[in-house]
Formats: C-alpha cells, structure tokens, sequence
C-alpha cells in the first residue's frame, strides 16, 4: 500500500452520478475524531474501524498518543485526516513550548464567549497562522504525506481567523457545518451557516451533508440521515470514546439502521459536492 493511500488520498475520489453507485454502492462516511488524543480513544475508534462501522478518523497532532496513533493508522491502512486542535491543551510530552504558548493565546479568545468564533481577531493572526501550520507540518511528519483532509475539534476549523486568513489549503476535503432540518436553530444562525458553507465550496471539497451520531433516538432520525446517503455524500461524526456511541457501533445498532446503505471505507466522496441542504430532501 503506496503513502497516497495510507493517508487518504484514494479517498478523495469522486465518481460522479450513477457510475459511482454502481461501482461502490450506496454508503455513508461514519468518521471517529480525536484520533490519538489519548490510548483509550485511538483504541475504542480502531475497535470500531476493524469491525466496519468507522470508515475514517479524524487525527490529532501533539496529543499524547498522537505518535502510536500514526503507526498504526499506517500499519491497518487507515484513512486518516487531520483533526486541527485549538482549544484543548497539547498533551505529547516533548511538545515545542512556544506552539504551547502560542496556542494557549488562541483557545482563552476562541472559549471567551459563544461568538468569538465569528469574530477576526488581528492581534491573533500570527498566532493562528503558526499553530494551524504547526500542526500540519506535525501532520506530515508522522503520516509521512501532506493531509488531504481536515476539519477541527469543536469545528474550530471554521473560526473567523482561520477561514478569512486562508490557512487550509486550497482543494483540500474540509468539514462543512452541520446540516440543518427544517425549522432547526434562528434563521440568523442558518443564513450564516449557509454563507459560510458557500464559500467554503469556492475554496474546498466537502460533503454535501454532515450530522453527528447523537441523539441516538428516535431510530428514525439516524435512518432517514443514513437514506440520504444512497444519493448523497454524508458524514457522520462519531466520537466512540463515548461509551453509548460505542456500544451503538460495536453492537451493530447502526447497520440494522442503514438497510442496503454501507459505511463507506474510507472518507469517499463518490458524487461530488453539490452543496444540498438537508430541505431539498422530502
């Protein structure tokens, strides 16, 4: 297996219309974050990815399992992309003391308040430039290619600092925002969403759908998520450190949800992102 493969980039590929169907099959992407943040969390989300029900993780750098994490992602074939981290303190051992400092500036703004996030910060942009490349550069040396993928604990990735001072790389998959159902969340915060994601799709490749695993209840709710993906990409967030998300997964609880829907191997985006939104979908 070639480093294009380890790393992700055959999951990139997108097979447009009903060629991809018939090649792969309807499928759903179930990616796992926090990746090497710490052994319990790598080895619940590898539990998962042996037994079919995880496709992708999502891998964080400077975390204290961050190195191990990367062997075996190497090691199992894993498609792994980077889990950009700006607001849970760095917890590898030998981690550089400045990315510490430099970091620590970035997570009292981004957790002041609930709209930091939106809002540019100037004084921080060195900051964000330097932390956000810090971690992609740790990204390529333990996975040994350039990551293909991204997105962010707490969806940090789509801060202000970060999306208006270009600092992913252009053509690269990034997370969109969580998609929302009719009448979910203030019309302003939905115009918003949309705004973003727009742009977003100007710069990235994205999947046209992306929701969390919970609320685990009603089924139908995590049914119908999964029949979207026999026409559409869709990402769903899983984080299996959680115990109830790991006993759903583990237990199969998900696949008697999906029917003739698959999990995906691998983050595949098999249509191409069309932006859709989750009202296009009766």
């Amino acid at each position: 297996m070639n480093n294009d493969q380890i790393a992700g980039k055959s999951a990139s590929a997108e097979l447009p219309g009903s060629s991809a169907e018939d090649l792969l099959g309807a499928a759903v992407i179930v990616n796992a974050d926090d990746w090497g943040r710490n052994v319990a969390t790598t080895d619940r989300s590898l539990d998962c990815i042996v037994h079919g029900v995880v496709s992708s993780v999502s891998a964080m750098g400077f975390m204290e399992d961050s190195e191990r994490a990367a062997q075996l992602a190497l090691q199992h074939g894993i498609d792994a992309g980077l889990h950009l981290n700006l607001t849970m303190p760095f917890s590898a051992p030998r981690c550089p003391s400045r990315l510490i400092e430099q970091q620590e500036k970035i997570s009292r703004f981004l957790r002041s308040n609930r709209y930091a996030p939106i809002i540019f910060h100037p004084g921080l942009a060195g900051a964000f430039e330097y932390v956000v490349k810090a971690q992609q550069d740790e990204y390529e040396r333990l996975y040994g290619v350039p990551a293909l993928r991204m997105d962010g604990h707490h969806h940090m990735h789509l801060c202000a600092n970060i999306t208006l001072q270009n600092l992913l790389p252009r053509g690269t998959i990034v997370r969109r925002n969580f998609s929302l159902w009719p009448q979910e969340k203030s019309w302003l915060n939905r115009i918003y969403r949309q705004w973003q994601d727009r742009r977003l799709a100007k710069r990235f490749r994205m999947a046209d759908y992306f929701f969390d695993l919970l609320p685990l209840e009603p089924r139908s709710r995590l049914e119908r998520i999964i029949q979207i993906g026999a026409r559409f990409n869709v990402e769903i967030e899983a984080h299996p450190i959680n115990n109830n998300e790991y006993r759903f997964l583990i237990d199969g609880e998900l696949m008697r949800c999906a029917g003739k829907v698959a999990v995906a191997r691998g983050y595949l985006l098999r249509y191409g992102s069309r932006g859709a939104r989750v009202e296009e979908i009766e």
